[in-house]
């Protein structure tokens, strides 16, 4: 429920609860007041309220107690004042609490506002276009009031060469963040120097071992689209990527799959054709092993015709609808990562494509 929503539900709340117990006023003996229920609107209020509205509740609630103390005729009784007297204390306490808890929604918005340009920082903005390919890519968080998480995804466009980069940094939280940022710095650096994809991943292996811990690693996956119709892709224990050409066909790539980058070990390129028109999706294990209902992981080669149509923003978000559908509340247990990526040589583009995120 948004906060306006929520904001004009307490006023018609409040409202309510004022106009019954004057009305309950009028019918109880003048020995049984409900003057001490008053206060209940302002600390309604006060919880999703302005601290201004709560104040205009509160002083409504002292006025009609004063009402009551008169129309009963206890105006002039010891009991009576004590009753204002609460009503006054909890009333205004309600103010002050408003007060505070606006403060803190401020603060908070302020924080959450510098959070997400930071996370915007770490997980960069795919090119719309890329040499002769064609890409979008999207985030979706696991983590409440998060953007990214330990997910990762990046493009290298340096010295003629032109690759993509996606990851899965282990863990969760702050942690796994930084160490994301840290993947994608290595990924430049080394894609700015080799050209064979061996050599970048062996290099970004020797420069985050030092900063990983004894249980961290990240899978990886490495694809150079540089040369037109040509994929040569680098897998570090990272799921195979989905192909799916124009005809309609798709495959997951039987790729060697190697050691997770900061393991140590050597990585294996593997090259092949794709056409003009064929696409290709890297998905991070938050999407393959998305569970249904039933305990059945989702079937990526059975969307496959959801990948294939239409244009690639729209195909991208085809392809989370059906995932959303998969999992039960719509909602997955772990992050995800997607690019997806379409060979557009020698034809006129079917879109123009942008990257995109979930909070």
């Amino acid at each position: 429920m948004s906060n306006e929503r929520a904001a004009r539900l307490g006023v018609v709340l409040a409202l309510s609860w004022l106009i019954v117990l004057t009305g309950v006023n009028f019918l109880l003996p003048p020995s049984s007041v409900p003057d001490p229920l008053f206060p209940v609107a302002p600390l309604i209020t006060c919880a999703v309220c302005s601290a201004r509205t709560t104040a205009g509740f509160a002083v409504a609630a002292v006025l009609l107690t004063a009402f009551s103390g008169i129309y009963n005729q206890n105006w002039d009784t010891a009991q009576q004042w004590v009753r204002l007297l609460a009503v006054v204390l909890i009333s205004g306490a309600a103010v002050v609490i408003a007060e505070v808890r606006i403060r803190r929604e401020h603060r908070f918005a302020r924080v959450a506002a510098i959070a997400e340009v930071a996370q915007r920082v770490i997980l960069p903005t795919l090119p719309k276009t890329a040499g002769s390919v064609h890409a979008t890519a999207q985030y979706w968080s696991s983590a409440e009031d998060a953007m990214v998480g330990g997910d990762l995804y990046d493009c290298s466009l340096t010295g003629g060469h032109v690759c993509f980069l996606i990851g899965d940094m282990r863990g969760k939280g702050l942690g796994a963040i930084e160490q994301a940022a840290r993947v994608i710095r290595a990924f430049r650096q080394a894609a700015a120097h080799y050209s064979d994809l061996d050599e970048v991943a062996r290099d970004m292996d020797s420069y985050l071992r030092p900063f990983f811990g004894e249980e961290d690693f990240v899978t990886a996956l490495i694809v150079d689209v540089t040369r037109p119709n040509r994929l040569t892709v680098t897998c570090c224990g990272h799921p195979p990527p989905l192909l799916v050409r124009a005809d309609g066909t798709a495959e997951l790539l039987n790729i060697p799959p190697g050691l997770p980058l900061g393991l140590g070990g050597s990585h294996d390129s593997f090259t092949l054709t794709w056409g003009t028109g064929d696409r290709l999706l890297l998905y991070t294990d938050g999407v393959s092993e998305a569970r249904g209902s039933d305990g059945e992981f989702l079937s990526l080669l059975s969307l496959a015709p959801v990948i294939g149509d239409a244009t690639l923003e729209q195909a991208m978000e085809a392809f989370l609808a059906s995932v959303r559908d998969h999992v039960p509340g719509g909602e997955l247990s772990d992050d995800a990562a997607l690019v997806l990526l379409e060979n557009a040589s020698e034809v006129t583009p079917k879109t123009s494509v942008a990257s995109v995120r979930h909070a």
